[in-house]
């Protein structure tokens, strides 16, 4: 068994998860890979920026967080896992192209996702869809520099929070261009930013910061 250690004193983010899931989903839900699963994809869907949050079959195959607590056949568990949530109606699966590449993707079951959905149907793509479609940070750290370890992915979680999305890909960016494949040139890239701004026309990083903040959790409450 692994033991967990307790969370970590001082301020620790947190995650908003609809309460319908505690209510109606937990108590129905049989199979310890789609509960899983279907935590996770909700917490993933929240930290998304966004109007309208889904997932890539691929972002969810390569997430190693994930992965990690499916057991010894993880592949075949998360294509189980999305099966059955997909059957419940916890998710909705979608057929579609994304940057020229054929991909399914996942929408919670939302009035946005269903929306979502329908408009893909019916050969269209919702322009709200285009910054939900970067690249998780887990995946470009694997892409990009190595194997993910339990303390990286703490790193990069944290990053997550303190940084906007663009900056982290830009600092991918510039230090796969001039070979520092490292998390922590990369780190040192984007702390330099945050102290000295990113150039002339640059928002303050205050100001990023909240407007990647606010209304995160807005895919699950306005309905």
């Amino acid at each position: 068994m692994q033991i967990f250690s307790g969370f970590p004193p001082g301020q620790v983010s947190s995650a908003s998860i609809p309460e319908p899931v505690f209510t109606e989903l937990v108590p129905a839900i049989d199979d310890l890979a789609e509960l899983k699963l279907t935590l996770h994809v909700l917490w993933r869907l929240g930290q998304q920026r966004g109007r309208v949050r889904y997932l890539r079959r691929a972002d969810l195959a390569s997430d190693q967080v994930l992965l990690a607590g499916l057991g010894h056949a993880p592949v075949d568990a998360l294509r189980g896992a999305l099966k059955r949530a997909v059957e419940r109606g916890t998710l909705l699966e979608v057929e579609t192209t994304v940057a020229g590449a054929s991909e399914t993707v996942y929408f919670a079951n939302t009035a946005k996702g269903r929306a979502a959905v329908k408009s893909i149907e019916r050969g269209g793509w919702p322009d709200e869809l285009e910054s939900a479609a970067r690249p998780n940070v887990f995946a470009m750290y694997e892409a990009n520099i190595g194997t993910l370890t339990p303390l990286i992915a703490d790193e990069l979680r944290a990053a997550e929070r303190e940084y906007p999305a663009e900056w982290i890909e830009d600092a991918f960016r510039a230090a796969v261009s001039l070979n520092k494949r490292s998390w922590r040139y990369i780190h040192a890239i984007l702390e330099r930013w945050h102290t000295e701004g990113r150039g002339e026309g640059s928002r303050s990083s205050e100001a990023e910061r909240r407007r990647y903040v606010e209304g995160e959790y807005g895919e699950y409450i306005e309905h």
